[in-house]
Parts: C-alpha cells; sequence; structure tokens
C-alpha cells in the first residue's frame, strides 16, 4: 500500500510562505509527476513528503496514518535524487546492500533482493564493478536498486534524470517507466521537463508559485488545460495565446491554438505572416512565424516534408474545434 494524502499543508522559510494550504491525493500504484517552473515548490513539497521538511502546518498521511512528525527514515518511502550520492570504494553489490544492512536485513535476504533488483535494472553484470567504471545512467540505475531493495511503500523521485545526457534521458525515462508497470508501487517523481511529466505519468499535478494549478492524466490537461499558465506550460512547442481583435471573435480575453492545430499552408489561410527560423526535426518541422498581426511569434508545427525557408510567406489557418477559450482571470472558458 501507498496511498499518500496531504492535508492544508503549508511550509514557510521564515515570514516567506513557500506553500500556501495544499491539499492532494496520490492513490495507491500511481505514478504522479509534480512539474513547474524553478522555483514553484515541486521539490520543496516532496521533501515535506519524505519528511526531509518540516512542514508548518498541515497533515502529511500515509496508507492513513498520519506521520507528519514522523522521522525520514520510518515513513517506508525511498528517495532518489539528482545526484547518485554512491559509495565510491564500494561495488555495485555493496552499494544496493547498504541500506538493507544498516537495517539489519540477514545476509541471504540481502542477496536474493539485490539479485532481483540487478535483473529488473540490468546491472547483473555489474555487480562487482565499482562506481568509477560505470556510465551515468548505469549509476543512476544503481541508485534506483538501492530504493527497491527497501521494498518501500512508494518512490520519490528528485529530478533523478538531470544529470545525464539527452539519450540517457530518454532510456532511463523508458526503463523508470517499465519498472512501474511491472512494480505497481506508488511514485512521485519532481521534474521541470513537460515532456517527462507527459510520457511518465498517469496523473500529473502542475505547480505555480507553491499553488496547485491543475491536476489530471496527461492528456485531460493538454487537451483541456484549466487556465493560461497550464496551456503554457503543458505540451511542445507552448500554446500560441493571442488577445485583441482574434480574441474578440470568440467572444472572450484570450484564445489559444497549439502549433500541431494549426495547419500551413503557401498559398491560402486565415492568417498571413512571414516564416522566420524553422526547426527542421525530420519527420516534423517547427516554424516561427512573424508578421501575422497575432502575436510577435506564432509557432507551427508542420510535416518535415513541407519545404519553407526564412522570409517565405506563409498562411495560417487554426482547425476547427481546436481553439482555446480564457476569461479576463486567464480561466478555461468551456
Amino acid at each position: 500500500m501507498g496511498r499518500i494524502q496531504l492535508e492544508n499543508v503549508t511550509k514557510s522559510f521564515g515570514p516567506a510562505q513557500v506553500i500556501p494550504p495544499l491539499n492532494l491525493t496520490i492513490e495507491d500504484g500511481e505514478f504522479a509527476v509534480f512539474v513547474g517552473p524553478s522555483g514553484c515548490g515541486k521539490s520543496t513539497l516532496l521533501r515535506l513528503i519524505a519528511g526531509l521538511e518540516d512542514t508548518t502546518s498541515g497533515r502529511v498521511l500515509i496508507d492513513g496514518e498520519d506521520l507528519t512528525d514522523v522521522s525520514p527514515s520510518k515513513r517506508g518511502l525511498a528517495m532518489v535524487f539528482q545526484s547518485y550520492a554512491l559509495y565510491p570504494h564500494m561495488t555495485v553489490r555493496k552499494n544496493i546492500a547498504f541500506p538493507m544492512r544498516m537495517a539489519g536485513v540477514p545476509e541471504a535476504e540481502q542477496n536474493t533482493r539485490i539479485d532481483a533488483a540487478a535483473k529488473a535494472l540490468n546491472l547483473t553484470d555489474y555487480l562487482d564493478r565499482k562506481p568509477g567504471q560505470l556510465s551515468g545512467g548505469q549509476r543512476q540505475r544503481v541508485a534506483i536498486g538501492r530504493a527497491i531493495v527497501r521494498d518501500p511503500k512508494a518512490f520519490l523521485f528528485d529530478e533523478p534524470l538531470s544529470n545525464l545526457d539527452a539519450a540517457l534521458r530518454v532510456g532511463m525515462r523508458l526503463e523508470i517507466s517499465e519498472m512501474h508497470k511491472r512494480m505497481r508501487t506508488t511514485m512521485i517523481y519532481v521534474t521541470h521537463d513537460q515532456v517527462e511529466a507527459m510520457t511518465m505519468a498517469d496523473k500529473i499535478v502542475v505547480l505555480q508559485a507553491g499553488v496547485i494549478e491543475q491536476v489530471g492524466s496527461p492528456l485531460d490537461l493538454y487537451h483541456k488545460p484549466r487556465n493560461i499558465f497550464v496551456a503554457g506550460f503543458i505540451g511542445s512547442p507552448t500554446m500560441n495565446i493571442f488577445q485583441g481583435e482574434e480574441a474578440a471573435k470568440y467572444d472572450c480575453h484570450s484564445v489559444g491554438i497549439r502549433p500541431e492545430h494549426t495547419d500551413a499552408s503557401t498559398t491560402n489561410g486565415l492568417w498571413k505572416g512571414t516564416v522566420g527560423v524553422a526547426e527542421h526535426l525530420g519527420s516534423d518541422t517547427f516554424i516561427h512565424v512573424h508578421d501575422t498581426g497575432l502575436a510577435e511569434t506564432v509557432t507551427v508545427r508542420i510535416s518535415g516534408d513541407m519545404a519553407v525557408e526564412h522570409g517565405d510567406t506563409i498562411y495560417l489557418t487554426p482547425q476547427e474545434g481546436r481553439m482555446h477559450r480564457f476569461d479576463a482571470q486567464g480561466l478555461r472558458i468551456e
């Protein structure tokens, strides 16, 4: 079991309140991702759950038990950080075994758990090596293996892939997702990368300045962002937001359209503009269009086969039913 509840939790550092009263439930077995810009409070919130930070007020419950004042080691949670925090003089086997040795787990059971974790993480052939002999991705797998053998109620990941290069990030992202599918243990994952959030999460929690802006599945947030902040944060490239005359046509203060929901033509369309930078990615091309009268730049996702160059005239048309409307407070209008 690993149901985690936050009830009216707040956190202040001196006079500064970084987490206003907050309520959130992570169900047993869910993969929840906390996402938001730097300084939004996502890592602080994770540390409150782990017990690494004291709550200023409110309660942290795990499986219905109030553990607000319980030490981190007794909460039944396992945390994986940005840094691997491995012991360089110990082998992989001894690094993974360390928390079990501290907990007094019998050696035979230690070996059984280590072998199972190593098999799941493709580390079997590296158990006798030391961290200095491993790649960055392998070291991160060792850190995850050290968490797995504790058999925790939930795993807490604090931007665990931020130190890896792009290719390793993709590989590790898949490995962690596969691990969750196999284990069905509750996982909470902190990242500023909304692509990681969209591809890994069952539930995304979008934070800004310590406030939960929206909670939902990746597709819920993509198709029905609660406000302009979520609309602009979820999706890559970000949603185009227009005001003024274009918004007035839709009887609202702001309208938004995603780059992939805008058709482009070299001959005709609703909006005329000039191609600026064109980012060719192979199957797709992102074009940044100027002089439309809508916004300084409108970003559009087109097929990689469409030939466009800097300075070309381009015509854009929003797809039917794809515009998002927002009121004066930036909240979604259905």
